[in-house]
C-alpha cells in the first residue's frame, strides 16, 4: 500500500479497526488510570507526596517530545514498523513499572513507556484514515474519537478499582493482554506503507523538544511551586518561549525543516488546530476538577465518582456514533456549532452547582457534555484533514495529538491555580461576615458565637466548603466562556464535498 489512498484493497478493515483502538485505549487510559494510585505508591517506592508526581511528570513531559517525530519515524522505519515497535515498547516498561521497586526506576520506566507510547495514537488516526475512503473518515474518527475521549474518562475509576480490589501495580499489568491482543491483530492484518526517506533536521527537532518539554515541565510543576513565585518556572517559561521562536524562524527559513510550514496552509487543518486546542482545555480541565470536587465536597468514595462520572462517557460515544453516520450527508459546520452549544450549556449548568444538590444534575449536565464534545470532536477530526495531502497525514497528526494534549496541560493548569487562590479569596471574604456580633451566627451555632473551639472549627469547615464551590463554579463559567468564544471559528472551516466510494482524488471544497 503506498502513499496515495488505495481503499479497495485493504481486507480485514473490522479487525485492523479492532486492533488499532486496542493499542489506542491501552495508551490513553495510561494518562489518567495511575492517578489514583499515587497514594498507594509512595509507600512502596520510598516516595514523598510530592516527589510522587514525577511518576507522572515524567510520562507527560516524554509523550509530549516525542510526538512531533512521530512522522519523520514513520517515513524512516515505516508506519507499520513503528505502531508494533511502539506497542511492545509500552507494553514491556508497563511491566518494568509494575515491578518497579523505587522512584528513581519508576521515573525512568515511565519516561521511557511516555517516549514508546507517544506514536501510538497519531499513528492510530492515521492508518483509521488511510484504511477508509473519504466518505467514511467520519465513521473512522468516530471509533477512534470515542476511544481518545472515553478512555480519559473511565481510567481513574479504572484505576481506582484496580487499586482498591488488587494493587496498585495492576494498573500497569492490565496492559499486557490488551497490548498482546492489538499486536497480533496489527501484526497479522495491517497494511505497509512504502517507506519515504526524508532527512532529519536535527536542530529543528531539538527547539521543538526545548519548547514542548520545558512547557510541559512549566504546567505540571506549576502550581507545586507557587507558580511565578519561583525561580524553576521563570526558567521553563524562558526555555519554552525561546525553543518555540527559534523553532518557529528556522522552520520558516530552512531549506528542510522539521515540520514543513506548507501544512499550515491549509486552513481547515490550522482551524482545527485551534479547535482541537479548545477541546483539550474544556475536555481534561473538566475531569480533573469533578473528581476532587466530588470526593471532597461530597463525600463520595472513589468507586462512586466513577460511577457518576460514567454517563458523560455514554453520552460522548452515543453521539459519536451518531454523528460519525451522518458526518457526511450534511454541513459538518452545523455539528460543530450544536456541539459547542450543547457544551456551553452543560458549563452553565455546572456553574450552578451546589453543596446541597444530589448526584442527578452532575449526572445530567455530564451526559449533555458528553454529547456536545462528542458532536465537536468528529465532524472536527473529519474536516481537519478533509483537504490535506495524504503525503503530510502522519505529521499532521501528530501535531493534532500534540496540541490537543497542550490544551489540556494548560487548561488543568489554569483551573488548577484559579481553583486554589480563589479558594483563599472567597475564605477570606466569607470568614470576614463572621463575628460575635452576627445574629446569623448566635442562630446557627451559639457555642461559637460564644468562642468554642471546636464549634468555631466545625464552621470554619463550612466555610471552607462553601468558599471552594463557589471556587469550582468560577472554573466552570470560564470553561463556559471559552466554549462560546470559539464559536466564531466556525466560520473559517470550509466544508468538503466528498467524492464518491472508492474514488482517491482529493475531496473538493465550497
Amino acid at each position: 500500500m503506498s502513499q496515495v489512498e488505495t481503499h479497495r484493497e485493504v481486507p480485514h478493515r473490522g479487525l485492523i479497526t479492532l486492533s488499532i483502538m486496542l493499542a489506542t485505549v491501552m495508551q490513553v487510559l495510561d494518562t489518567t488510570i495511575a492517578n489514583v494510585a499515587l497514594p498507594s505508591m509512595v509507600g512502596d517506592l520510598g516516595a514523598s507526596t510530592d516527589t510522587i508526581n514525577w511518576v507522572l511528570t515524567s510520562y507527560i513531559v516524554a509523550a509530549a517530545i516525542m510526538t512531533p517525530v512521530t512522522g519523520w519515524l514513520a517515513d524512516r522505519f515505516g508506519r507499520k514498523e513503528l505502531f508494533l515497535g511502539s506497542v511492545v515498547g509500552f507494553v514491556i516498561f508497563s511491566m518494568l513499572c509494575g515491578i518497579a521497586t523505587s522512584l528513581n526506576e519508576m521515573v525512568l520506566f515511565r519516561l521511557l513507556q511516555g517516549v514508546f507510547g507517544a506514536a501510538i495514537v497519531p499513528l492510530s488516526q492515521t492508518f483509521l484514515l488511510d484504511i477508509n475512503p473519504r466518505e467514511r473518515h467520519g465513521q473512522a474518527m468516530a471509533i477512534w474519537g470515542a476511544g481518545i475521549m472515553v478512555g480519559p474518562i473511565i481510567g481513574p475509576t479504572l484505576g481506582g478499582w484496580l487499586t482498591e480490589s488488587f494493587n496498585w501495580r495492576w494498573v500497569f499489568f492490565i496492559n499486557l493482554p490488551i497490548g498482546i491482543a492489538a499486536f497480533l491483530g496489527m501484526a497479522a492484518y495491517l497494511p505497509s506503507i512504502e517507506r519515504r526517506l526524508r532527512g532529519f533536521d536535527f536542530f529543528g527537532f531539538a527547539m521543538l523538544s526545548l519548547g514542548v518539554g520545558a512547557l510541559q515541565l512549566m504546567l505540571d510543576r506549576g502550581g507545586e511551586m507557587d507558580w511565578f513565585s519561583s525561580a524553576e518556572i521563570w526558567i521553563e517559561l524562558g526555555l519554552a518561549i525561546t525553543g518555540f521562536w527559534v523553532f518557529i524562524v528556522h522552520m520558516l527559513t530552512s531549506r528542510a525543516p522539521f515540520i514543513d510550514p506548507r501544512i499550515f496552509l491549509d486552513r481547515n487543518f490550522a482551524t482545527g488546530l485551534v479547535f482541537i486546542f479548545v477541546i483539550g482545555v474544556i475536555l481534561l480541565a473538566s475531569l480533573a476538577l469533578l473528581p476532587p470536587m466530588l470526593s471532597t465536597i461530597f463525600g463520595y468514595p472513589t468507586i462512586t465518582v466513577g460511577v457518576v462520572m460514567a454517563p458523560r462517557g455514554v453520552g460522548t460515544m452515543i453521539s459519536m456514533l451518531v454523528v460519525g453516520r451522518i458526518v457526511h450527508r450534511m454541513d459538518a459546520r452545523i455539528l460543530v456549532v450544536v456541539g459547542l452549544i450543547l457544551t456551553a450549556q452543560s458549563l452553565y449548568t455546572m456553574a450552578g452547582f451546589s453543596p446541597q444538590m444530589d448526584s442527578w444534575l452532575i449526572i445530567s449536565s455530564g451526559v449533555v457534555q458528553g454529547l456536545g464534545l462528542g458532536l465537536v470532536f468528529v465532524p472536527l477530526s473529519t474536516v481537519a484533514f478533509a483537504t490535506l495531502e495524504a503525503r503530510y497525514r502522519t505529521d499532521a497528526t501528530a501535531l493534532f495529538s500534540l496540541v490537543r494534549n497542550i490544551g489540556s496541560s494548560i487548561g488543568i493548569s489554569i483551573v488548577s491555580a484559579m481553583l486554589v487562590r480563589n479558594t483563599q479569596i472567597n475564605h477570606a471574604e466569607l470568614s470576614a461576615f463572621i463575628n460575635p456580633f452576627d445574629p446569623n451566627l448566635w442562630a446557627a451555632s451559639p457555642a461559637a458565637a460564644s468562642g468554642d473551639p471546636a464549634a468555631l472549627a466545625q464552621i470554619d469547615g463550612l466555610v471552607n466548603i462553601q468558599a471552594l464551590m463557589i471556587s469550582y463554579v468560577d472554573d466552570f463559567k470560564l470553561m463556559m466562556l471559552v466554549t462560546l468564544l470559539a464559536l466564531p471559528l466556525v466560520f473559517l472551516l470550509r466544508r468538503p464535498k466528498y467524492a464518491p466510494a472508492g474514488d482517491s482524488a482529493p475531496a473538493a471544497m465550497e
